[in-house]
C-alpha cells in the first residue's frame, strides 16, 4: 500500500520538481549577466546574445517537433507588441543590476503578480479582493525595508526605478498574454516574442545604446551568452510549461518564489552582495505577499 501510494504521487512530485527547476533556472539570470558586465559588455549586448541564443534553440526545437512557423497578420501584430514589452522589461531589469544588488532586483521583479491584480482591477473592472489589498500593503512594508538598506536611496534610486518599471511592464505582458487569447503553443509564441524582442533591442542598441553589438572575442563570453539563452530562457520555459500541465498554474506560481531566492543566493555567494537581517526580512515579506495572492487565486 505504501509503495502504491508513493507511485500514485510520482506525477505530482515530478510537477513540483519541474516548477522548482523552472524558477531556479530563471534565477540564474544575474550569474551570466554580471560576468559579462565584468568583461565590459553593455546591457543591450548581453540581452541580444541571450535572446539570439534562445531563439536558435527554440527554432531547433520547433523544427525537431515539426511545428508550423506560420502566423497570420493578427497574430503578428500581437507578437510584435509582446516583443516590445518583453524588450523593455528585460532591458530595464538587466540595467538595474548595475545600480543595485541583483538579488534585490530579482525580488522586486517578483512583485509583478500584485501589479497584474492592480491592472486587472483598474482597467478590466475585476474586483480586488481584500487578500490582494493586504498583500500589497505587506509587500510595500517589505519594499520599505529594502529601500532603507545599508546602501541608501542616493546610490540605488535609479535601480529601484528601473526594476519597478520592468516589473510593471512584465505585468502588462502577462495581462496581454491572458486577454488576447492567442491560439498557439507557448514554444511558438515565445519564439516569435523573442525574435521581435531582438529586433527592438537591436534598434535601441544602434540608435540610443552602445551601437551594434560586438562579436564576442573570448570563449568565456560565448559560454555565458549560451548559458543565458539556454538556462534562464529556454529551460525555464520548458520546465514551467510541463509543470503547469501536471500540477496547475497556482502551485507553479508559488514555487516561482525560488527564482529571487536563487538570484539572492548567487549574488551573495558569487558576487559578495550584501545580505543583512533587514534585507532578509524585506525579501521574506515581498515573497510571502506575492505567494498569498497566488494561493488565493
Amino acid at each position: 500500500m505504501i509503495l502504491s501510494s508513493f507511485v500514485s504521487r510520482l506525477p505530482s512530485l515530478k510537477g513540483f520538481a519541474l516548477a522548482a527547476a523552472s524558477a531556479i533556472c530563471y534565477g540564474t539570470n544575474p550569474l551570466g549577466a554580471l560576468h559579462l558586465y565584468a568583461q565590459g559588455y553593455s546591457t543591450e549586448t548581453v540581452l541580444v546574445y541571450r535572446f539570439f541564443t534562445g531563439a536558435i534553440i527554440l527554432f531547433a526545437i520547433m523544427l525537431l517537433q515539426k511545428m508550423s512557423f506560420k502566423i497570420n497578420v493578427r497574430e503578428c501584430k500581437i507578437l510584435v507588441a509582446f516583443g516590445f514589452f518583453f524588450a523593455i522589461s528585460s532591458l530595464l531589469y538587466y540595467a538595474s543590476f548595475k545600480y543595485m544588488d541583483a538579488g534585490l532586483a530579482s525580488t522586486l521583479l517578483f512583485l509583478y503578480p500584485l501589479e497584474v491584480a492592480v491592472i486587472m482591477s483598474l482597467f478590466f473592472k475585476e474586483k480586488m479582493k481584500k487578500s490582494v489589498i493586504a498583500s500589497i500593503a505587506v509587500s510595500m512594508v517589505g519594499v520599505s525595508l529594502l529601500y532603507n538598506g545599508d546602501k541608501g536611496f542616493s546610490v540605488s534610486s535609479i535601480g529601484w526605478l528601473l526594476v519597478f518599471i520592468s516589473s510593471f511592464t512584465y505585468a502588462i505582458y502577462i495581462v496581454m498574454a491572458n486577454r488576447v487569447n492567442l491560439q498557439m503553443g507557448s514554444v511558438k509564441m515565445t519564439f516569435y516574442a523573442i525574435c521581435f524582442c531582438l529586433v527592438f533591442l537591436l534598434l535601441y542598441s544602434v540608435t540610443l545604446g552602445s551601437g551594434f553589438p560586438p562579436i564576442f572575442t573570448q570563449a568565456s563570453s560565448w559560454g555565458w551568452g549560451f548559458m543565458l539563452g539556454l538556462v534562464p530562457t529556454v529551460l525555464s520555459l520548458i520546465f514551467m510549461v510541463k509543470a503547469v500541465k501536471i500540477i496547475g498554474s497556482t502551485p507553479t506560481a508559488i514555487l516561482g518564489a525560488l527564482e529571487p531566492v536563487t538570484a539572492v543566493t548567487i549574488g551573495v555567494t558569487v558576487f559578495d552582495e550584501t545580505l543583512t537581517t533587514r534585507i532578509i526580512a524585506g525579501i521574506a515579506l515581498i515573497l510571502g505577499s506575492t505567494m498569498l495572492v497566488a494561493v488565493k487565486k
